[in-house]
């Protein structure tokens, strides 16, 4: 009985510890995950007019230190640069290159060259790009 208690024990311990190791996890990496745009500063064309057939969206791995994305038209990748809560997409950014009709795409890479910070809300289910206090563009997160 005493080795049943032991190992009882043991295991809840285990399983705590994996828990809370799973659980701190999850708050470090809040960025981590997949986001589509929703919002667009700047452009005088509705939103659903720059991105008519699919939105654009970021898939952001914080453990390889690697972004990947679409504009909407082209893919982009590159890595992540990013130290607290700044971030920038400034160089390193490699891309598809088809044609595209409209200005979605412009649009797109011209904001994320100015963003310099970013913000996630509480529930961690929306991602503000920003420049300086101005929110450039919204995410909401994908998939979960």
């Amino acid at each position: 009985m005493k080795k049943f208690v032991t190992f009882s024990c043991i295991i809840a311990a285990v399983l705590i510890a994996c828990t809370t190791k799973k659980k701190a996890m999850i708050e470090k990496d809040q960025l981590a995950g997949t986001w589509e745009l929703d919002y667009i500063s700047g452009p005088r064309i509705a939103f659903e007019g720059l991105y008519p057939g699919k939105k654009p969206f970021l898939k952001i791995e914080v453990d390889r230190n690697q972004i990947t994305g679409s504009t909407s038209c082209n893919r982009f990748f590159g890595p992540l640069h990013r130290t607290g809560n700044s971030i920038n997409f400034k160089d390193g950014l490699g891309m598809t290159k088809m044609a595209c009709p409209g200005q979605g795409e412009q649009t797109f890479l011209n904001s994320l060259q100015k963003i310099d910070t970013y913000a996630i809300s509480n529930n961690g289910k929306t991602l503000n790009l920003l420049m300086g206090d101005i929110a450039l563009m919204r995410f909401q997160r994908q998939g979960e």
